[in-house]
Formats: C-alpha cells, structure tokens, sequence
C-alpha cells in the first residue's frame, strides 16, 4: 500500500503501526527484525504531516518533530 492510500484510512497511518505490532508480538519484541515496517511507518506520517501541516495529530504518528529527528537519526544509521 502507498503511503498516500494509507494516509486516507481512518486513522491516518494505523495500518502501519498495526503491522509494527505484530511484527514486534511475532519476534519476540526484537526491533531489528521490524525495521522495514518502522522505515514505513514514517515515510506514511510524513506523507501525512506533509499533507496536513505540522499541527495535524493522528494517534499511529509521533509529534512531526519527534518523526523527523527519528527519520534523520535512522538515515544517520544507514550512512554508516
């Protein structure tokens, strides 16, 4: 699904934060093995932030100024 067709569900964003949770319930709580999901999760709320503004809220996204310092410490992580 693109981040875009998911912004539209209701809530914003919560399918991807769902798929985190199971994917989190199936490993044992071990991140790593979720990265991709994570890495999706975001690219959706910046969709939706992008879309909404700065202000918007929806219960699947961190504050947008939480999810862009989460985004650049992940890009951060994989320049290494």
């Amino acid at each position: 699904m693109a981040p875009q067709d998911d912004v539209n569900s209701n809530p914003p964003c919560h399918l991807r934060a769902c798929a985190i949770q199971n994917c989190l319930t199936k490993n044992n709580y071990n991140e790593s093995k979720c990265q991709g999901l994570i890495d999706a999760l975001y690219e959706c709320c910046d969709v939706f932030y992008q879309k909404n503004g700065d202000d918007a809220s929806t219960v699947s996204c961190p504050k947008a100024s939480l999810l862009r310092l989460k985004m650049k410490q992940r890009q951060d992580e994989h320049a290494k």
